[in-house]
């Protein structure tokens, strides 16, 4: 996945691309990665996790999990758990509906929200990715 940042951030004009670079980073995924997506409401955190899945080949990438809190994929190349810290009101909540045990489970593991509580529950290893709006119509996504 580092090979798709090598040249610092990448630029999306649409929604359209920001699940095209999810795909590629989906490409680029083994298994066991903790993906931690940070960025202001519509920067992009969900369009790229749609593609991201998509990528992976999940029947069903859909929307974010704000209700549900996590969206488990098993069905596709690798499975996945799509989580949404926004709602949460603390990490033991998390901690509650079994964050450790997805840690330990092997899937990949994509983050809306991640530095919610100061990255506290996110693990050492995380892929750390910030988007950004650049403009209106124009955003940024960065590896950190």
């Amino acid at each position: 996945m580092h090979k798709i940042f090598e040249n610092g951030p990448v630029l999306v004009n649409s929604e359209g691309e920001m699940v095209s670079l999810g795909q590629k980073i989906a490409a680029a995924l083994r298994g066991g990665e903790v993906l931690g997506l940070v960025g202001d409401l519509g920067a992009g955190k969900t369009h790229l996790v749609r593609g991201i899945l998509e990528g992976l080949g999940a029947g069903d990438p859909a929307a974010s999990p704000t209700f549900s809190l996590v969206h488990e994929h098993n069905d596709g190349r690798l499975p996945a758990a799509h989580f949404d810290f926004y709602r949460m009101k603390s990490a033991d909540e998390a901690l509650g509906m079994g964050w450790d045990e997805y840690l330990a489970g092997g899937a990949v593991l994509l983050v809306e929200w991640a530095d919610r509580f100061d990255g506290a529950l996110m693990p050492e290893d995380t892929l750390w990715l910030l988007l950004r709006h650049e403009s209106p119509a124009q955003r940024s996504v960065k590896l950190c």
